[in-house]
């Protein structure tokens, strides 16, 4: 027979029993987090950084939610759909930003900074083409962690918000087109594609990257034909293997891109420069040879644009006309199909935040977390980012150092 194990402990000499301590397993302490959901400010910024789905899991697992009443409206998310998904609704925008993570899509503008509080996180963009020397320090001065998420990288070393949104303004751009090709008055009543006994749609796209990739996948599955130019022929290259199909592709000679522009009915500017402002590969000349009623989609436009005669429009008044073609030159092309690209900013932040709570705050995961770690533009106040600090004159320190220092 086996001796049934005791629950009891003989004490002393006495040979009194007393209860035995039970031994459980001692798990990290998890941390409940305040999560804030502003309502964007931002001219024509129509996307929201959770979905209501995602509000429901990250509420599920104990985590509170402030979303700020009509913060989703733009992106057709109700606020009884946030509401019934576990999200109290705030009216007022100092009330959302008490919470311990800030989420928004635009960067904050110096009113909501005026709201921040010592040891808050916020995760936005940074637009860095559109800030200066103060706004900065003035966010340094509030003692925060900011996390830029055009910063972030993954376990394969990419940007993944990035990469998502491209992805989304390489399909739209060409819907886009199709709309605009198709129209009475900015196009020639033709339908993009090709269909049978009809020429198809010839459509240009300059650039290989991300943006250029999903949109000749667009086109194609449209059954336009495609012709891609990038002056590296690794991209090139890279692109045909991502396709698993052979298209036309070439380096950026003036003379081949002339004669391709001159037929093409649509040309997509997709040409993204690391030094922030895209070289202009087609010019107005070029431009005055394309034929009447053919499109541009220049969605260079946020670093300038690459077409000489581009100029900044937006979602209100989204095209203008110049030798007869017209032009779509909207900055931030995915706001224009908010729901969705709110979706792939939800699906990114969930898992983030549920992580900061399994690891018991922002400070463990970001030690714990490489590629979130590669967005904090400043820690505690600190400036960690380098080319920010270079670029407005301002002292910075490695975060590596700084997260050390926190061990």
């Amino acid at each position: 027979m086996h001796q049934k194990r005791s629950e009891y402990v003989l004490f002393g000499s006495t040979g009194k029993l007393l209860p035995q301590e039970e031994m459980l397993e001692v798990k990290k302490k998890k941390n409940r987090l305040a999560i804030g959901i502003p309502k964007e400010v931002a001219f024509q910024e129509n996307r929201v950084a959770l979905a209501p789905e995602a509000v429901n899991l990250l509420s599920q697992n104990g985590h509170r939610i402030i979303v700020e009443k009509g913060a989703g409206i733009n992106a057709h998310f109700s606020d009884t759909e946030y509401s019934e998904a576990g999200g109290e609704i705030i009216y007022e925008t100092s009330e959302v930003y008490k919470a311990d993570i800030i989420l928004k899509i635009a960067p904050p503008t110096q009113d909501e900074i005026k709201y921040l509080k010592t040891g808050q996180t916020i995760f936005s963009t940074i637009t860095l083409p559109v800030q200066s020397q103060s706004y900065f320090k003035t966010l340094m001065s509030k003692k925060i962690n900011a996390i830029g998420f055009e910063l972030i990288k993954d376990k394969t070393n990419t940007f993944p918000l990035v990469r998502s949104m491209s992805e989304i303004a390489g399909n739209t751009a060409i819907l886009i087109a199709a709309e605009y090709l198709c129209d009475r008055k900015y196009g020639k009543g033709r339908m993009f594609g090709g269909f049978s006994g009809i020429t198809p749609t010839e459509v240009v796209i300059l650039g290989a990257g991300t943006v250029g990739e999903f949109a000749v996948r667009a086109a194609t599955g449209l059954g336009a034909m495609v012709k891609v130019f990038d002056n590296s022929v690794y991209k090139l290259r890279r692109l045909q293997n991502n396709l698993n199909t052979r298209i036309f592709t070439s380096i950026i000679q003036p003379k081949v891109l002339g004669k391709a522009l001159r037929t093409a009915d649509v040309v997509i500017g997709a040409i993204h420069s690391p030094h922030g402002h895209s070289p202009v590969v087609v010019s107005d000349e070029m431009v005055e040879n394309m034929k009447f009623g053919s499109v541009i989609i220049d969605v260079s436009i946020d670093q300038g644009g690459c077409v000489e005669t581009s100029r900044v429009t937006n979602h209100a008044e989204p095209i203008f006309k110049k030798h007869n073609v017209t032009h779509y030159c909207v900055p931030n092309i995915a706001s224009r199909v908010p729901h969705t690209a709110s979706y792939s900013f939800s699906n990114f932040f969930a898992p983030v935040i549920l992580n900061i709570g399994e690891q018991g705050g922002i400070v463990n995961m970001l030690k714990n977390d490489p590629g979130v770690r590669q967005g904090v533009y400043i820690f505690n106040g600190t400036l960690t980012n380098q080319f920010i600090g270079e670029s407005f004159q301002l002292p910075s320190q490695d975060i590596e150092l700084l997260m050390a220092a926190f061990g």
